[in-house]
């Protein structure tokens, strides 16, 4: 039997019932170590409120319990496996001794960071290892610290005293054997399992993703807020296979700001212009799809599986070389709004995902626009609504919303047609000017269609096709309804896809059609001409510099990207397992960081037969400079937290 004080449970249920109560007590010391984080650091968040903070609490909650489950995974797998000595007072003792010093452990990491946050501003992450990895003071330190932060030290001592007195208070007793035994603990094992799996994930959806540091976004204001819903194990424990970028010196500070600086500074006279911006972001929507943009494959016959976005690309302005700054819908987001590439990892998952950044949405609200985002899966997935929280979308607009569940795809979310009327509808009742982004869904794995529309469109040989068709139609009819809005002839309109995918034309079967997808800017204005086709390389973070210098953005901003519309020679750089893929012009240019790898000219290669990596010198040294003037920017500026103007 197990018992506390003098209440008597059966021993096996007992065993569930003790790890129950343990778990809702470290809750309860978390969210106490949270309190007091804030109050020890107040000075740092001047900005907190009471409804935030609020927010903060029952945020913190859920980062809790996915750092507890972690914490305790060793301890929790040990008490509920059907050991036959399961109650006896040794096997007890030693499990009692790995909850206490793993949460100890889990403590400590907390408190630690009650007195290291002023220095780094920023939850202790994996690189803790890293960067003391080389010190041969350790003893020296401990002391130091022990003797100048004493009444921390006591801290940490009474509440592990406090842990191990509640945990006295519970004794297990019972017997471990028969069928009923095994029977009960088999079926409470594979409810624990159940709720570990939600716990560390943040819940049971399909859409849902594990939950990092940067879902935080969706319980404060500003980003620096994030330290506090978020808990030191939970920030380590996500952030341990991190890559930490190193500090490079190949520049002068005043050579990176002649060749390539990131603060970009208002080059027109002419008055701000306040237009409306729709950027509508397009799941799986590669270049390769597009038919207006390979008008040169399969000798002009080629169609593609897009025709309204063709009609749309013969009255709007594009590129003939257009890059994702990733491969993942995840690193999609960051690169679009905030200017900000995914270098190795996406953005939101890295060690510096709670740096200071800027956005787009958050510089035109500043300006007295409205903004708002409409992505119609389930609320909070693919930690979507946490980033346009901190973005500076003013309003969310997902599946709730929308609540209409007929219109559910059975997995990701709201088919595209029917949401993207529904985004029409909302955008009418925004004040103008305003700021509108736009995530589509139905493009994505299992490539399904509604049922209305099963057998309209091409399937073609790759079973993206299909989808691509629809959301394709679903484009054409949102500008129909678009286009009897007041404020349809006043809008800057930006399409692009998240990223590419898996190719089946030999042109993109290499390493350009990875990456390659359309960027397209539509403008039914006619104030200013906005059509044609120029011959250079963009790329998703220049999207954010080109329209707010076609809005005569007054001030000056950071972008890591260019401005596409102006006669200047643009880059793009991507990473991929610490490969640098550049591309320059008509060039694909491979690098390790030590020394280029390749380099192919896709205007006269462009199945990328013919490395010519070496035939010219001058050449190759012109690419590798532009790429370590793109690091050095790149690194630096992520590790000292340095992404805006001042």
């Amino acid at each position: 039997m197990a018992r506390l004080g003098s209440k008597r449970i059966n021993g096996v249920l007992g065993v569930f019932y003790l790890q129950f109560a343990l778990f809702f007590i470290l809750l309860v010391i978390y969210s106490f170590l949270r309190i007091g984080f804030y109050f020890y650091n107040k000075a740092l968040f001047p900005q907190v409120d009471g409804p935030e903070f609020l927010s903060i609490l029952w945020g913190g909650v859920k980062f809790d319990i996915a750092a507890l489950l972690y914490i305790n995974a060793l301890y929790i797998l040990l008490q509920s496996l059907p050991w036959p000595w399961k109650f006896s007072k040794w096997w007890q003792k030693i499990i009692k001794v790995v909850f206490v010093v793993f949460n100890a452990i889990g403590i400590a990491l907390n408190l630690v960071d009650f007195l290291y946050y002023p220095f780094t501003l920023k939850r202790t992450t994996g690189t803790l290892f890293a960067q003391f990895a080389n010190e041969s003071n350790w003893g020296t330190l401990a002391l130091n610290f022990f003797m100048d932060y004493w009444f921390m030290v006591l801290f940490f001592i009474v509440l592990v005293w406090c842990l191990v007195k509640i945990y006295d208070l519970f004794i297990i007793l019972g017997e471990s054997k028969g069928w009923r035994y095994y029977f009960i603990h088999t079926l409470a094992t594979v409810f624990i399992a159940f709720l570990f799996i939600g716990g560390v994930r943040g819940g049971w959806a399909h859409s849902t993703r594990p939950i990092t540091i940067s879902n935080a976004g969706d319980y404060v204001s500003v980003p620096e807020h994030m330290s506090i819903v978020v808990n030191t194990p939970f920030s380590i424990l996500r952030t341990l296979k991190a890559t930490q970028l190193e500090k490079l010196s190949y520049f002068t500070e005043d050579e990176l700001q002649k060749e390539y600086s990131v603060i970009h500074l208002p080059v027109d006279t002419a008055d701000f212009d306040p237009k409306n911006v729709v950027v509508l972001i397009l799941e799986s929507f590669a270049k390769e799809h597009v038919g207006a943009l390979n008008k040169d494959i399969q000798n002009g016959e080629y169609k593609g599986y897009t025709p309204f976005l063709d009609s749309l690309i013969d009255n709007a302005y594009t590129f003939k070389y257009t890059y994702a700054n990733g491969r993942k819908s995840i690193d999609a987001l960051p690169s679009i709004f905030s200017g900000i590439p995914s270098i190795g990892e996406p953005f939101v998952l890295s060690i510096y995902s709670s740096n200071r950044t800027t956005s787009l949405p958050q510089l035109l609200l500043n300006k007295g626009y409205s903004t708002a985002f409409y992505h119609g899966a389930p609320n909070g997935s693919m930690g979507f609504s946490a980033y346009a929280k901190l973005a500076g979308f003013e309003y969310y607009f997902g599946k709730d919303e929308y609540a209409n569940d007929k219109d559910f795809d059975g997995i990701w979310g709201i088919w595209d047609e029917p949401f993207m009327q529904f985004m029409a509808s909302s955008i009418d009742t925004l004040r103008q000017p305003f700021f509108a982004g736009f995530f589509s869904l139905s493009s994505h794995h299992p490539f399904k269609v509604p049922k209305k529309y099963q057998g309209k469109f091409p399937k073609g040989p790759l079973p993206v096709q299909e989808p691509i068709g629809y959301t394709d139609n679903a484009l054409r009819r949102f500008f129909q309804r678009a286009k009897s809005s007041s404020w349809y002839d006043n809008t800057l309109f930006v399409i692009c896809a998240d990223h590419a995918t898996v190719s089946h034309l030999p042109e993109y079967q290499n390493t350009q059609g990875a990456y390659a997808i359309p960027i397209v800017f539509y403008y039914p204005g006619g104030d200013k001409e906005l059509v044609g086709m120029q011959q250079k390389v963009v790329q998703q973070i220049d999207i954010l510099p080109t329209v707010l210098n076609f809005l005569n953005y007054p001030e000056p901003y950071f972008a890591f990207g260019f401005d596409a519309f102006r006669q200047e020679d643009n880059f793009s750089i991507v990473n991929n397992d610490g490969i640098f893929t550049m591309f320059y012009d008509s060039y694909v240019y491979t690098h390790d960081g030590n020394r280029g790898l390749s380099l192919f000219d896709l205007q006269s290669d462009p199945l990328s037969q013919n490395n010519i990596i070496g035939e010219d010198k001058s050449r190759d040294q012109l690419l590798e400079r532009k790429l370590m003037l793109f690091r050095q920017q790149y690194n630096n500026r992520m590790l000292n937290n340095e992404l805006l103007t001042n």
